[in-house]
């Protein structure tokens, strides 16, 4: 299973690597209702006001790039983070 999710009452839930030509990795927060994507551009972006039921349907959406594409993209406000330290740094 690609996901290592948190417990619900201690923050956010996570989704490790997966098979994705767009995205790299993604996160969601629930208290925010913030879900962080990390492109394979390693470019980072939160979305805001994001529904948890978006999540959870991407979380079981078989193509992440093409859910996103059509459900997120253009929706919901963003936010730029910069981009992913590679892999080791913080």
């Amino acid at each position: 299973n690609a996901e290592a999710l948190e417990h619900p009452a201690r923050g956010p839930r996570r989704c490790a690597c997966m098979p994705s030509t767009v995205i790299r990795s993604y996160r969601y927060d629930r208290q925010r209702r913030a879900l962080d994507i990390v492109f394979q551009s390693r470019r980072r972006y939160t979305y805001l006001g994001v529904p948890e039921e978006i999540y959870d349907a991407m979380k079981v959406a078989f193509s992440k790039g093409e859910f996103f594409n059509r459900r997120i993209r253009d929706r919901f406000a963003f936010e730029r983070n910069g981009e992913e330290p590679p892999a080791g740094l913080s």
